[in-house]
């Protein structure tokens, strides 16, 4: 598919370049990052940085993943990433993940938020998926806090759900639907009322 740039009030959402490589690795020197986000390895180095930009690209040219770097309009600052994976467009199932990380001096502005809500509309309306998901390991309250905001729905704990580092880790899923955002979806949805 082809790269797209996404704005808000605050943010340019946009797909990585070569020279994004120091700013990740910068950000991702914060333990926090490879602690929660499953595609970082730590140590994190240099040469990590430029495969996560190089992937980035990689995942807009073959349709795999769509991985935005966040940056404030007012300076270029990385603020951190959002990204798109598991897609899977074609119908019935229409749906994604969605996962995030923010350099540590980024953090707490509502920046996150605002750019995972960019994303999922653009998800809904430019992609036509119609079920968003965010899955991230137990504990994660800083991610779960952005979910929330952003208005996804929490629908529990997958045990085991997560490999890390030889060890299986629980999960919190929640997900996010057209209509939760007021937007249209393609297909109606029939909630269990049991």
């Amino acid at each position: 598919m082809d790269p797209v740039t996404l704005t808000t009030e605050r943010l340019i959402l946009r797909p990585f370049e070569s020279a994004d490589a120091p700013a990740v690795y910068a950000a991702c020197q914060d333990p926090d990052i490879p602690r929660w986000t499953l595609s970082m390895p730590s140590p994190f180095e240099m040469a990590q940085a430029h495969d996560y930009v190089r992937t980035s690209q990689e995942g807009w040219r073959t349709d795999t993943h769509c991985r935005f770097a966040v940056t404030a309009k007012a300076d270029g600052a990385l603020v951190g990433a959002v990204s798109l994976f598991r897609l899977a467009l074609d119908a019935p199932e229409r749906q994604a993940e969605i996962s995030y990380w923010t350099a540590k001096e980024q953090r707490g502005q509502g920046r996150t938020t605002e750019a995972v809500r960019e994303v999922a509309r653009w998800a809904f309306t430019g992609l036509g998926i119609e079920r968003l998901e965010w899955i991230a390991e137990a504990g994660n309250a800083g991610s779960r806090a952005v979910a929330l905001k952003a208005g996804f729905v929490m629908e529990g704990t997958l045990r085991a759900k997560i490999a890390l580092r030889g060890v299986r880790r629980d999960a919190w899923v929640g997900s996010l639907l057209p209509g939760d955002l007021e937007l249209a979806s393609g297909a109606p949805h029939l909630p269990y009322t049991g």
